[in-house]
């Protein structure tokens, strides 16, 4: 992870094949958009024209780096061009590689006593550099002191290790002083699964469990159940074939239909706050509807925000569109709420 990035829009990074079809992509995505917006105008009434290239572009690069044969070549592709963010200007970067792996993020300027133990998305077999840009917003809502874990990825990895990575990170901030009290757990997509397994994994170890979590477009059902998963494939930036693949990575030898896996089967009785944020334009909108709706049924305390027309992950956006500014606000908002 970088502290800042150049005065550039954009950075280019890998062998020079990747980068050239980056900016290709880029460029064909800036045309295709403006002609269509000017054809046909905006997707969604709310959409601006940032929106809806980057979307666009974004999809395009998705799925590029999913349909290649290795693994490791669409990771590399993945992050050799990403977006320049003003919020990397704004923290300090740490690396941690013992005994967990990670980085430290926190504000350049005041921090708030809250600590953030991030679990980062993206089907659990990339991390990409965008996600870097995400932990900086989010880390700059709250105002808190953010570890990021690096944990183990699939294929290479299949459940349980990323749980088992997750624990030892939230053990080891225990143990090195942080008061559960003002710990939050929070993650994205996959990250948004990992966040509640690590809840329900917790406190089937009865062990002291943090103020809260936040999920921003969680993953809470591996079977992929939903008809948002086809209905919102045109608007989102993300298909129902890669969580498809991706759950089957990360399941192997466990089924689909596990709590621990599907945290929208799981008994949520006795876990903190949970604060969910989705778009109604993302394929996961349904499947997180659903572990609402359940945990309501359970008496739990989960609150749900859907906000119109937003695609997965909109928050990292930041403040290029109104619905990033005012989601990353209101987490920031509800954190103040439960952590003293």
């Amino acid at each position: 992870m970088k502290e800042n990035l150049n005065s550039a829009p954009f950075e280019l990074r890998g062998r020079w094949q990747y980068r050239f079809r980056s900016l290709i992509i880029f460029c064909w995505s800036l045309v295709f958009i403006t002609t269509r917006r000017l054809l046909k105008g905006a997707r969604f009434p709310n959409w601006n024209w940032t929106l809806e290239s980057s979307t666009y572009f974004t999809k395009q690069q998705t799925k590029i780096a999913f349909d290649m044969l290795d693994i490791e070549d669409g990771r590399e592709y993945e992050d050799s061009f990403m977006f320049a963010s003003p919020a990397l200007a704004k923290v300090k970067i740490e690396p941690v590689t013992a005994p967990v792996k990670g980085h430290w993020v926190q504000p350049k300027a005041a921090m708030r006593p809250v600590t953030v133990l991030y679990l980062h998305g993206g089907g659990y077999a990339y991390y990409s550099r965008a996600h870097h840009n995400l932990i900086a917003l989010v880390t700059l809502s709250v105002g808190s002191r953010t570890f990021a874990l690096d944990y183990r990825l699939t294929p290479e990895h299949a459940f349980p290790a990323q749980l088992e990575d997750a624990m030892a990170a939230y053990r080891w901030l225990i143990q090195s002083g942080v008061e559960p009290g003002n710990l939050v757990v929070m993650g994205d997509s996959a990250g948004g699964n990992l966040s509640l397994a690590l809840l329900l994994a917790l406190k089937e170890a009865q062990e002291p469990l943090p103020a809260m979590a936040v999920c921003i477009s969680p993953w809470t059902d591996a079977t992929n159940s939903g008809q948002s998963m086809t209905g919102n494939e045109s608007h989102d930036w993300v298909e129902k074939r890669m969580p498809v693949r991706w759950a089957g990575w990360y399941c192997k030898d466990t089924l689909a239909s596990h709590p621990l896996v599907s945290p929208v089967n799981a008994d949520l009785i006795g876990l903190p706050p949970v604060y969910i944020q989705a778009g109604s334009a993302e394929i996961l909108r349904d499947m997180i509807i659903s572990f609402a709706e359940n945990s309501k049924k359970q008496g739990a305390q989960v609150r749900l925000e859907v906000w119109e027309n937003m695609t997965h992950d909109f928050q990292a956006y930041g403040d290029l569109i109104p619905e990033s500014q005012e989601a990353l606000r209101r987490i920031g908002e509800i954190v103040r709420e439960y952590v003293s």
